[in-house]
């Protein structure tokens, strides 16, 4: 399950501890976003935003919840198939509260441009020029077949930084070790209203907004 880590005001919005106790635990809600709606535009309009936070990030966490009391009643009866077959539900709606609270601070309408410091001489260390980062990058999460996210991460074993898609809501590190610091949402919603099915051209705008003080935060962060 996942354990929530209470933490006051617009800072909710933090990483969610992946997969943890069951008890006493307090339920997840939904976080804050560190701006309005219409901050974000033109690049994602309000509309989208709103959808994108208060309906469907709200449902991850409305069926979270759920999921976890029939889990725990599972596992105190010592039910073991009703355990399994809540896996699957776990994951789509715990990865999706994981994944959106990580999106939210990862924009900002003070966003785009490139990151500086550490995380610069990373990528540049690690694709070459930051040019070829974001493009690899941006390719990937276009590719991505259907619903999912393209991620930047870090490999602690390594010491490197990696780009990766995942499907659906398939969070980063639970599915494959890397440590999330970027992501980049390509489910409908994201860019439906506004883009329409043009995938590329969200794609394009959404480096308008990416926030590289968080993502950089997040580089630091992980390195410790």
């Amino acid at each position: 399950m996942l354990c929530r880590f209470a933490s006051a005001g617009r800072s909710s919005a933090k990483l969610v501890a992946p997969l943890g106790c069951l008890v006493s635990r307090q339920k997840h809600t939904l976080p804050d976003l560190p701006y309005d709606y219409a901050a974000l535009e033109p690049h994602i309009n309000a509309e989208i935003m709103q959808l994108h936070h208060s309906k469907h990030h709200a449902a991850y966490v409305n069926n979270l919840n759920v999921t976890e009391e029939k889990y725990k009643e599972a596992l105190a009866k010592g039910d073991v198939t009703t355990q399994v077959a809540l896996q699957p539900a776990l994951k789509f709606n715990g990865g999706g509260h994981i994944n959106h609270s990580i999106f939210w601070t990862n924009l900002s309408p003070n966003g785009g441009g490139e990151p500086k410091g550490e995380l610069m001489e990373a990528i540049k260390r690690d694709f070459g020029s930051f040019a070829n980062f974001k493009e690899k990058l941006t390719a990937l999460s276009v590719g991505v077949q259907g619903s999912g996210w393209g991620w930047l991460g870090y490999n602690k074993e390594q010491g490197r930084l990696q780009i990766a898609a995942c499907a659906n809501q398939d969070p980063l590190q639970g599915t494959t070790g890397l440590i999330p610091l970027l992501g980049i949402d390509v489910w409908e919603h994201a860019y439906y209203l506004q883009y329409k099915n043009v995938r590329p051209d969200y794609l394009k705008a959404i480096w308008n907004v990416i926030n590289w003080e968080n993502v950089s935060s997040r580089y630091a962060t992980c390195k410790k």
